[in-house]
C-alpha cells in the first residue's frame, strides 16, 4: 500500500502563471501538512501525560485524532495536500525495552496509512517528536546511552512492519529544540535548566541513533520504492539587536554554535552525511538579543513593544522570511542533499498576518530553488490547532480550526486553509503584495 513522490524539476522554477501574479513551483513539487502524536492524538501515555501547560491545558484529549483520524484525513483531502508528515508514538507500540510491538496499536497506524494511500496522500513518518515512553524517562532518557539501543530496536521492528506502507522516514524532529527545552530552559520533561553537558550528550546520542537507523532502514528498503530517510533541523537565525553590543554579539554567536553548527555537525558532519538521503528544515524565523534577552513574545515581551522596535512576530517567533532563502542555500552548499521544508507556519488568530507570512516565506523558498536549492516539498505546520507543548492550546498554528471550548471538538477550515488549498491545486504561490517583514537590525 504505497504512494509515491517524484523528485521535483528545478529547471522550470521561474515559470509564472499567465497573469504574472503567481510564482510557479517545479513539477512534482510536494505540498503537505503535518502533526505530531502527543499534540493531536489524545489518549496518550508518555512523559507528557501528567503535564499541565501554561494555559492549564493537558494532552489527555488534545484533538482526539486517535479516534477521529478518518475525519482529519478528509480535511487533508479538502486541502488538496499530497503528503502528510505524521508521527508514530513509541509509547503506544512498546511497553518495555525490546518488547514486541503492540498489535492493536500497530493495526490502527496501518489503517491510517492505508486511508492515506486511498486518498492519494504520501506519508512521511516521524519516529521521535519530543516524546518518550515513561520507562525510557525513568532510566535517564536520552542521557542514557542504553536509550539508543532501545530506540534502534523499536525502529527496526516498526520499519519491518511498515515497509509495505512507508518509504519516507524522518528520524528525529528538532533534536536541538528537544535537548534545549529539556536541559537548558526547563520547559520539557524532565524540566532541567542550564545543564549544558546534558544538552550536548542528548544531541550526540540522538545523532548516534540516527546513523544506525538510517543504515537499517536503507538496508531494509521499502515495497513503495526508493527509501528516503533524514532528520529535521530547526534552523533559527541568532543575531544581536544592536550591532554595537558585544555581549549580544557573543550570545548570538554562542547560540548559533550550539544550536545550529554543533547539531548539524553531529548529524551530518564528515562521513555521517552519507547516512541521510535528505535534510528536513523546520524554519520559523529568528531571535535577536537585546541586553542578552531574546526579543520574542514567548519570553514575555509585549507585541506592542516589539512592533515599536521593528520586531514583527507571530505569537511565538520573529518573522524573517529572507532567512528561509539563506538557510536553504547554506544547507545546499554545505551538504548537497535534497531538502524538504518539514515545518513552517505562523501562530496567530490574525489570518491576514498568517496569509502574509505564508506568501513571503513561499516567495523566499521560490527564490532559493531558483538559485539552486534542491527543495522537494513543503509541509505546513500544522494541519490542526493543537496542544503546543508548554503553551497548551493558546498557539493557533492550524490550517483547520479546532474549537477546544466545545467537547465535540468541531473542525472548521480557516481562511489560510482556503489559500493553502489554492497553492496546492495550482502548484504556485501568490506574490507578496506588501514589503517583507524583515527589518534591519538596529544600530
Amino acid at each position: 500500500m504505497c504512494s509515491k513522490l517524484e523528485p521535483s524539476d528545478k529547471r522550470t522554477v521561474h515559470q509564472e502563471t499567465n497573469n504574472h501574479s503567481n510564482l510557479q513551483f517545479p513539477p512534482n513539487f510536494v505540498w503537505g501538512t503535518a502533526t505530531s502524536p502527543t499534540q493531536v492524538e489524545g489518549r496518550i501515555a508518555n512523559e507528557w501525560t501528567n503535564f499541565t501547560a501554561r494555559d492549564g491545558g493537558n494532552c489527555h484529549v488534545a484533538c482526539d485524532n486517535y479516534h477521529r483520524y478518518p475525519e482529519d484525513i478528509e480535511w487533508m483531502v479538502k486541502l488538496g495536500v499530497k503528503a502528510y508528515r505524521m508521527g508514530i508514538e513509541w509509547s503506544r507500540l512498546q511497553s518495555a525495552p525490546f518488547a514486541p510491538l503492540d498489535e492493536t496499536e500497530l493495526v490502527r497506524y496501518c489503517d491510517i496509512l492505508d486511508r492515506l494511500k486511498i486518498a492519494g496522500i504520501t506519508p512521511m513518518v516521524v519516529l521521535h517528536h519530543f516524546s518518550n515512553p515513561d520507562w525510557i524517562s525513568a532510566n535517564g532518557g536520552w542521557l542514557n546511552r542504553a536509550t539508543v539501543a532501545a530506540f534502534v530496536d523499536y525502529v527496526t521492528k516498526l520499519a519491518a512492519a511498515l515497509r509495505g506502507r512507508v518509504r519516507i522516514w524522518n528520524t528525529f524532529n528538532e533534536p536541538d529544540t528537544y535537548a534545549s527545552c529539556t536541559y537548558l530552559i526547563g520547559e520539557f520533561p524532565p524540566f532541567r535548566k542550564w545543564r549544558f553537558k546534558s544538552f550536548f550528550t542528548v544531541i550526540r546520542n540522538m545523532a548516534g541513533a540516527h546513523l544506525k537507523i538510517c543504515e537499517i532502514i536503507r538496508r531494509m528498503g521499502s515495497d513503495c520504492g526508493p527509501v528516503e530517510v533524514g532528520f529535521s533541523k530547526n534552523w533559527t537565525f541568532f543575531q544581536p539587536f544592536h550591532k554595537a553590543s558585544p555581549w549580544d554579539h557573543a550570545l548570538a554567536a554562542a547560540s548559533h554554535a550550539a544550536f545550529n553548527r554543533f547539531v548539524l555537525r553531529s548529524f551530518l558532519g564528515g562521513r555521517r552525511k552519507g547516512a541521510s538521503t535528505f535534510i528536513g528544515l523546520n524554519y520559523y524565523g529568528r531571535v535577536r538579543f537585546r541586553h542578552c534577552q531574546p526579543l520574542i513574545p514567548t519570553f514575555g515581551h509585549a507585541h506592542e513593544a516589539l512592533v515599536k522596535m521593528g520586531v514583527v512576530c507571530d505569537d511565538m517567533f520573529e518573522r524573517h522570511p529572507a532567512g528561509m532563502e539563506l538557510a536553504l542555500l547554506k544547507l545546499q552548499q554545505q551538504f548537497n542533499l535534497p531538502i524538504y521544508i518539514t515545518e513552517h507556519g505562523a501562530a496567530s488568530t490574525d489570518e491576514e498576518f498568517r496569509e502574509r507570512d505564508l506568501k513571503e516565506n513561499l516567495a523566499a523558498l521560490h527564490r532559493a530553488i531558483g538559485r539552486g536549492a534542491d527543495v522537494r516539498g513543503f509541509f505546513y505546520w500544522s494541519l490542526l490547532d493543537n496542544f503546543e507543548w508548554q503553551f497548551g492550546y493558546s498557539k493557533k498554528f492550524g490550517l483547520i480550526e479546532v474549537d477546544f471550548s466545545d467537547q465535540k471538538l468541531p473542525r472548521k477550515m480557516k481562511k489560510l486553509g482556503h489559500i493553502y488549498r489554492q497553492v496546492c491545486a495550482e502548484n504556485s504561490a501568490p506574490k507578496p503584495e506588501r514589503p517583507a517583514f524583515n527589518h534591519p537590525a538596529q544600530s
